[in-house]
């Protein structure tokens, strides 16, 4: 609905500097041209933004993400014991 309120805007400043022999007027619809034309571009980068989000009932509640985290960084402290008990690497040792 914004996107054509914004549209109408443009095109009836238009059609306003290209008809008036006032500069005043044609300040002010070129403000309009202006204004309506920013206008346009946002609320179409909305409508888009909007059309390709998540809603948030599909995310995550804080509790299971913790859950996710905890277990991650318990992985990595098992992998880290793990490869502390191999002992240090073999390939940066040199052979004569």
């Amino acid at each position: 609905m914004t996107r054509w309120i914004m549209i109408s805007l443009t095109l009836i400043g238009l059609l306003m500097a290209i008809l008036t022999r006032s500069p005043g007027v044609l300040g002010l619809a070129l403000l309009m041209c202006f204004v309506g034309a920013v206008g346009t571009v946002f609320s179409i980068a909305a409508e888009r933004v909007s059309a390709n989000s998540r809603p948030d009932a599909s995310m995550l509640p804080p509790e299971a993400l913790a859950a996710i985290r905890d277990k991650a960084r318990a992985k990595a402290i098992e992998k880290a014991a793990l490869s502390a008990q191999k002992g240090p690497a073999t390939a940066s040792v040199r052979q004569p």
